[in-house]
């Protein structure tokens, strides 16, 4: 079993999984990205590799970060649901809203469920859109990727946040304790590396996310 695997029994994903950046080096970042993460090595698995494109390198790991919270969801669906989960919350103190800034404006209260599929929905739009991800080599980003990214992965973010508030015990119950803890610190530090969530959203996970820098 590889380090991000979930055995058989587990790999059901809330949705297709996607595949990295093909006409860019995306296939040749993804392998660097696989075989430092095989290695155990989540220090080296985050950095830029020398002489790389920095976009090219966030855009493989969203693609990447995207796929693995996928997984992660997909393995509570039955148990994530809006009677169980009727907002999206992080703990009583943290609860999220609702808005594409396109369709739905206004930011507006739903389950649990409907927030990870308007969500995962979200980026899979922006993942699929070349004027944002480019596919085709040389293709130029968008002036405000990172931005982009940042957006991502701040909402990436509050889906593991839920996941441990409220499904924390499942997850001990299914086995997949290690398998969560492993994809959190490897998105934790990738997100601190490059400075891609502000310190407030990390609050509902603050003591964690902490401990895990620490020991970066």
């Amino acid at each position: 079993m590889s380090l991000f695997g979930l055995g058989n029994r587990n790999q059901k994903t809330f949705r297709p999984k996607k595949n990295a950046p093909a006409g860019n080096k995306g296939a040749q970042l993804k392998r660097h990205i696989d075989a430092t993460l095989g290695s155990g090595n989540l220090r080296e698995a985050v950095r830029l590799p020398v002489g790389e494109d920095f976009n090219e390198w966030l855009a493989v790991n969203t693609v990447d970060f995207f796929n693995q919270v996928n997984i992660l969801y997909g393995t509570l669906i039955e148990f994530c649901t809006p009677a169980t989960c009727p907002t999206m919350s992080a703990g009583p103190k943290f609860e999220y809203r609702w808005a594409d800034g396109v369709q739905i404006k206004k930011p507006i209260e739903v389950s649990a469920p409907k927030y990870v599929e308007y969500l995962m929905d979200w980026i899979e739009a922006q993942l699929d859109d070349e004027s944002i991800f480019p596919q085709k080599l040389g293709a130029p980003f968008p002036p405000n990727f990172k931005d982009v990214v940042k957006t991502i992965f701040k909402r990436l973010f509050r889906v593991y946040a839920h996941i441990y508030h409220s499904h924390f015990q499942k997850i001990v119950n299914l086995k997949e304790e290690a398998h969560l803890n492993t994809c959190f610190k490897h998105f934790t530090l990738f997100t601190w590396e490059f400075r891609l969530i502000d310190k407030a959203e990390l609050a509902p996970l603050n003591e964690l996310v902490e401990s895990i820098i620490l020991a970066y």
